[in-house]
């Protein structure tokens, strides 16, 4: 190489590897976003998994999940198989870590680009199922769910597979990491069910309230913070003009849409409940976010800011509805990355002239499909043979105490526990 081509391929490799950092910086976005939202007596359990489903997922995408995902000769466009894992071919994860990457940046900070993405999908599980599920029965499909799940139909778009070639487009995640995660996550629910006094005998919702809003605030800051890296990053490269001024685009219009979702979801909660709802701010910031993720590049800033804005609409009454259906999830997580993930798909149509709603609805249903199907399988054979749920006195007392053994706020929550 060029002294040229040398000095590009170490500013896109660094530019690469410090974006794939932001994204890893997520991972505390979600321990404090999901610390904030349960009850103290469940806090230290719901870090405890954010931390392990994250070494979890490194290891398991380099053993497996990284070679399903860009296998170096798939079976078809829908099943990449298993031949490359386990470093059979000079296109496994491991083979990558050791290679010297291409012409453009480096096979290794793809590989932990791609990384820190597998386990933002799984972060989005572990607030949904909270404070009433089995830690390890939760590690154990996150052991799945970032081995295979996932990086399946991630093949399906981003490995070159079937829905890439129906001309599905997915820029940075809103079907492959946003709706997929959100999907494990409800399946999850499903068999899981409620928490012990959620919904009341006569239909009516009694809401359980976070422990700690100043931290989830925080959480949702670092979140909006590390998404510049999740879109941006999803860029590639910034070492010529033309992908420079891409790159500030995308960051504008991320972060347009989180504050059109913002306000979006304070003013809808306004009219419907009279007050300015915290948690449903901090939600609107993430669906904006959500939202965008899709397409970040083509629209204009007032655009990015209306699709945020929409994302925002649509979280606050996708979180009434899926409680008046009895569907539990203590930070909203089904709703943010899952229903308007579905939105944010649908929404490329708006902006990017190569964007057909038929191709844009195919690979929603097929990422819909793959994910609830292979979860529920997957949580079931857990379910029958080590059971997902704690007791009811287990999860009176607090997961903390039953999983974990300690206390988060031991000076403030007695060993008892409160129920609060």
């Amino acid at each position: 190489m060029d002294a040229l081509t040398e000095l590009s391929y170490a500013l896109d490799t660094f530019y690469f590897l410090v974006t794939g950092v932001l994204v890893m910086w997520m991972a505390a976005g979600f321990s404090m976003l999901e610390a904030g939202m349960v009850r103290a007596k469940n806090t230290a359990e719901i870090l405890t998994k954010n931390i392990s489903l994250f070494a979890v997922a490194s290891i398991m995408y380099m053993l497996m999940g990284y070679s399903i995902m860009y296998p170096a000769e798939a079976v078809n466009a829908w099943w990449p198989g298993f031949g490359d894992i386990l470093g059979k071919t000079d296109n496994t994860a491991a083979e990558v870590l050791a290679s010297g990457g291409d012409t453009y940046y480096s096979g290794l900070s793809d590989f932990f680009f791609q990384v820190v993405f597998v386990a933002t999908a799984m972060s989005i599980v572990s607030g949904a199922v909270a404070e009433r599920m089995k830690l390890w029965a939760f590690l154990f499909f996150a052991v799945v769910m970032t081995g295979f799940i996932y990086p399946m139909q991630g093949y399906w778009k981003w490995g070159g597979g079937g829905l890439d070639a129906l001309g599905f487009l997915d820029f940075a995640g809103s079907g492959v990491v946003h709706l997929c995660g959100a999907t494990a996550a409800f399946a999850g629910v499903l068999l899981l069910g409620a928490r012990k006094g959620k919904y009341r005998a006569d239909g009516s919702i009694n809401p359980i309230p976070g422990a700690n809003m100043p931290l989830a605030t925080l959480g949702t800051f670092i979140l909006w913070m590390g998404w510049f890296g999740f879109n941006g990053g999803s860029e590639l490269i910034v070492s010529n003009v033309a992908e420079a001024n891409n790159v500030a685009l995308v960051f504008v219009n991320t972060n347009m849409a989180a504050a059109g979702g913002v306000i979006a979801a304070m003013l809808t909660a306004r009219l419907l409940f009279g007050k300015t709802d915290l948690t449903m701010a901090l939600n609107g910031a993430l669906a904006g976010l959500v939202a965008i993720t899709a397409e970040p590049l083509f629209p204009t800033p007032l655009l990015a800011t209306i699709i945020g804005a929409i994302g925002g609409v649509i979280v606050v009454f996708s979180i009434i509805s899926l409680d008046k259906i009895r569907i539990d999830d203590p930070v909203g997580a089904i709703s943010v990355h899952g229903v308007v993930g579905m939105w944010g798909l649908i929404a490329v149509v708006l902006s990017n002239p190569d964007a057909t709603l038929v191709a844009q609805l195919t690979g929603l249903g097929a990422i819909f499909v793959w994910t609830l199907v292979a979860s529920l399988v997957t949580w079931g054979i857990i379910k029958m043979v080590i059971g997902i749920r704690v007791s009811e006195e287990e999860e009176f007392a607090g997961v903390d105490l039953s999983e974990c053994g300690l206390e988060a706020y031991p000076e403030f929550v007695g060993s008892q526990g409160s129920g609060k």
